[in-house]
């Protein structure tokens, strides 16, 4: 009996090498995170989870006409990361885009800036192992600071620690509507 255990716990030793060594090959040499184009984020934004969640909801807030600090908006995501708005069409569909944040800056960007947009978290539910969390942040959407909201929603936001800073990986987000209220849960903070 413990020579087969030794022989199951070898075969898997070896499966699980293998496995590693598949992903390192479809993956690629990782290349330190500085090395691949991002901007230097502002040390205290990217301290913890609350510190980029609290950058990422100040930095596309703001009242009309004035300018948003786009430099520090790209400094909070991950090379690659996405941000992904549900859609509901006129047919009562659901559909999805999916923005890199460069596209979330020139196409949503203007619009915010134009019109004024207030969001603020108004509860989180996170989930954290390691060196990964994910978010769920309940937001309220105004055009004027002390408006009353025009709409509520979640942000799932996931992001990463590489050992000196947090990272947004993407953001996926959907609005409460009619005969979908944001459920009770997710209105206070549990982090």
């Amino acid at each position: 009996m413990k020579n087969e255990a030794r022989v199951a716990g070898r075969q898997r030793s070896k499966a699980f090498a293998r496995a590693t060594l598949l992903a390192a090959a479809l993956v690629g040499p990782a290349a330190p995170l500085g090395a691949q184009g991002t901007l230097k984020a502002d040390p205290p934004d990217v301290e913890s989870v609350d510190a980029i969640i609290a950058a990422l909801y100040d930095v596309i807030s703001g009242p009309a006409g004035q300018e948003r600090d786009w430099n520090r908006f790209r400094s909070l995501f991950l090379p690659g990361a996405d941000l992904v708005p549900t859609v509901l069409t006129p047919d009562g569909s659901i559909r999805y885009v999916v923005w890199s944040p460069e596209e979330y800056v020139t196409r949503a960007g203007p619009q915010l800036e134009e019109v004024g947009f207030f969001e603020a978290e108004i509860g989180r539910v996170a989930e954290r192992f390691g060196n990964i969390a994910h978010i769920f942040s309940t937001y309220e959407s105004r055009l004027e600071e002390d408006a009353d909201p025009v709409q509520r929603g979640i942000n799932s936001i996931q992001l990463f620690w590489d050992g000196k800073r947090w990272w947004i990986v993407n953001i996926l987000w959907d609005l409460e509507r009619e005969g979908r209220e944001i459920p009770e849960r997710y209105l206070s903070e549990d982090s």
